[in-house]
């Protein structure tokens, strides 16, 4: 028995530096470098046209920054159209929008005089949005003069479907969540460049901000929570390349508030645990580079909750006979207490802010869980705080 429980607590171990540190290592390793092959429009091209969709709630503080940074761009601005859905908003963010669409014609207005959520937003304006690509963004990130080209250029490969921006997080300061936010989120676009780089694959666009070919949209389903994942894979299960693109710069702002964070990753976990069941035949398509991704990017992230809890199980029941297990248990039982000692005292300690958060996002997966198994009805959100 003994014996059935240490292969138990290895492999949960193994698991979770897979997805944590071996995956992320290797890929950095060996997929640094981006292949040659992907087709690029050029600045002397004629550039094809984009419907820009950006779907609002109440965002009256970062709307119009958001709005003049798309038309500062280099791309030429008689191929951009920009569709604003307001999601029944209630501040100033429909005055703003329409007042800057008397500067610029391309710009316009979707309101719905009940929420809807993003989903319901997002969906709606690809229906009516005529250009062939599309680049879905979030009101609080901005575009460099760059961004819209970098986006679209490798579109002229028409094996391309989807096109991931390099969204750079920045805030006001380290407190809070925010520094660990920054490096972790870092990371996840070093991962995604070398997956683009590996397989021509990436497992799921950052939603702030990424391009695809309007006929390879999926429509979400209306209570689905995480969009971006949902129309990633879909374009991957196409045939299409789904790339990330390091050029493709714009920034977003990180909040510092641990609270509305959390209760933001909560709502994403329980989005991703509906990706999960959803995509479920991709958990067993071995021959296919999906099967290898999904896996070690998403899937053992997502269970690590339930990995972490097998091995403290198996601590406490060896603990009796073997000393090693009873450090074990009590390290674990320390490292689940960390998020809530950093509330109440503020550590300053890298390695120790960084576990807090690690056990942090697994908390947050772990009540995402709870709610996706008591049924999700509803995507229509909430924006965190933001930092300006």
């Amino acid at each position: 028995m003994n014996s059935v429980l240490i292969i138990i607590f290895a492999i949960s171990v193994i698991l979770i530096l897979h997805t944590y540190l071996f995956y992320p290592l290797g890929m950095m390793l060996f997929f640094s470098k981006q292949r040659a092959g992907i087709r690029e429009f050029t600045s002397a091209d004629e550039l094809p046209p984009v419907a820009i969709l950006i779907a609002a709630y109440n965002e009256e503080k970062v709307i119009e920054e958001k709005l003049n940074s798309v038309f500062s761009t280099e791309y030429p601005l008689q191929q951009i159209t920009v569709y604003v859905g307001s999601d029944a908003s209630t501040d100033r963010t429909e005055e703003i929008v329409l007042r800057l669409a008397q500067q610029f014609k391309q710009l316009h207005l979707v309101t719905f005089p009940n929420r809807v959520g993003k989903i319901g937003i997002v969906n709606h304006l690809q229906s009516i949005a005529k250009d062939d690509l599309l680049i879905m963004t979030d009101a609080n990130v901005v575009f460099t003069r760059s961004t819209i080209f970098e986006l679209v250029k490798k579109f002229k490969d028409e094996r391309t479907g989807i096109v991931a921006a390099n969204i750079i997080k920045k805030s006001i300061n380290d407190e809070g969540i925010s520094f660990q936010e920054k490096k972790y989120l870092s990371l996840e676009n070093r991962i995604k460049a070398c997956e683009s780089n590996a397989f021509n694959m990436i497992m799921g666009a950052e939603g702030g901000c990424y391009a695809l070919r309007s006929n390879l949209f999926s429509k979400v389903p209306a209570h689905f929570i995480v969009d971006d994942f949902f129309i990633t894979l879909s374009v991957i299960n196409a045939g299409k390349f789904a790339l990330f693109n390091e050029n493709a710069i714009c920034n977003e702002d990180v909040a510092n508030d641990t609270s509305g964070e959390y209760r933001r990753k909560v709502r994403i976990s329980s989005g991703n645990f509906q990706n999960l069941f959803h995509f479920k035949k991709n958990l067993v398509q071995f021959w296919k580079p999906v099967f290898f991704t999904f896996w070690s990017h998403k899937v053992l992230r997502w269970i690590t909750p339930f990995l972490l809890f097998l091995c403290l199980f198996v601590s406490a029941a060896l603990m009796s006979h073997s000393q090693l297990f009873l450090g074990l248990f009590i390290l674990q039982l320390l490292g689940l207490l960390v998020p809530l000692f950093n509330y109440f005292f503020k550590f300053k300690n890298v390695p120790v802010k960084f576990i807090s958060h690690f056990y942090l996002m697994n908390f947050a997966l772990l009540e995402g869980f709870l709610k996706f198994s008591r049924g999700i009805k509803s995507s229509i959100w909430q924006p965190i705080k933001r930092n300006v």
